[in-house]
């Protein structure tokens, strides 16, 4: 370990990034708890949530920087918003009408779905990348050897604020024990009188609104976003699902935060080609060894 690079700076690139990988996670994993469907479309809604910032951000003629993180965080919920709208309409559309079909046909209509929105997005918005309207740059502190900014403070801060209310809200609430009864026995919920349609729509709300606040604050962070950018944080978000316990929350964040440090830690020692390598070396690992996850339970097929 090289004096540049102490541990407690490898720890917090690990954590930063981890965080986005989280909240990505998060909607594959309540998906899947609650239907049972890998919702290969859901990176693309991470995509889209960068692409509603930019025009949001585009049409207000620029910010100034003193305003650069009240107007994020503002734009930040009107795109949760409308990417959680999204992910009701797909849902509505796409998955629906298959609930009862095939495990498999439900898949392959998840795969369309994705490229749908990739190419969909790609004529609307053209093949080349964009550069965001808003950057967040900020002068660098140095906090236990590592090297951070407020910005970076701020992203994690709310990556983790957003995923603390989920946790809450599925714990605490009654609309949370309604998602984990219909997600335990979907038709003794129904005759129990809970609105299992409902429950799913709220869910990929939900999801989909936490990805695309992710995908504004990456667009933001990073300064750069394409049509195709949802793809790999769509793998990287279902090998965090698989690593904490696809369809546990807790263990969903757990494993998107173990992925980020896992990563940062594999690219110091081999080297940023093998990043992707590395991560999903550690996903065919999990699968093998651990299907279940860290935190996940073996639980019995639905038929």
């Amino acid at each position: 370990m090289t004096p540049a690079t102490p541990v407690t700076q490898l720890v917090w690139n690990g954590l930063f990034v981890g965080s986005f990988y989280a909240l990505v996670a998060l909607g594959y994993s309540m998906v899947y708890g609650i239907v049972r469907l890998l919702n290969f479309a859901h990176g693309d809604l991470y995509m889209l949530g960068a692409f509603v910032g930019f025009a949001i951000l585009g049409a207000t003629g620029g910010v100034s920087p003193a305003m650069t993180l009240p107007v994020l965080l503002a734009v930040l919920l009107v795109t949760m918003l409308v990417t959680g709208l999204a992910g009701v309409v797909l849902e509505r559309i796409a998955y629906r009408p298959l609930r009862r079909a095939p495990r498999l046909s439900l898949l392959i209509t998840a795969v369309g779905a994705s490229f749908a929105l990739e190419y969909g997005m790609r004529a609307a918005a053209g093949a080349d990348p964009r550069v965001y309207p808003l950057r967040l740059g900020g002068t660098p502190m140095e906090v236990l050897g590592a090297r951070l900014t407020l910005q970076q403070l701020v992203l994690v801060g709310v990556a983790v604020a957003l995923m603390a209310g989920l946790d809450l809200l599925v714990t605490r609430t009654g609309e949370g024990r309604a998602m984990r009864a219909v997600a335990l026995d979907p038709r003794t919920s129904s005759l129990m009188g809970i609105d299992v349609d409902a429950v799913i729509t709220r869910t990929f709300f939900l999801g989909s609104a936490l990805a695309g606040g992710a995908g504004v604050m990456a667009g933001a962070y990073y300064g750069k976003i394409d049509f195709l950018m949802g793809f790999l944080i769509g793998l990287k978000a279902f090998t965090a699902a698989v690593i904490g316990g696809i369809g546990n929350i807790p263990g969903t964040m757990l494993g998107g935060l173990l992925l980020g440090l896992l990563e940062s830690f594999g690219t110091f020692w081999l080297g940023g080609e093998w990043r992707d390598v590395f991560a999903f070396g550690v996903l065919i690992l999990f699968l093998t060894v651990r299907p279940t996850g860290l935190l996940g339970e073996r639980v019995a097929e639905r038929v």
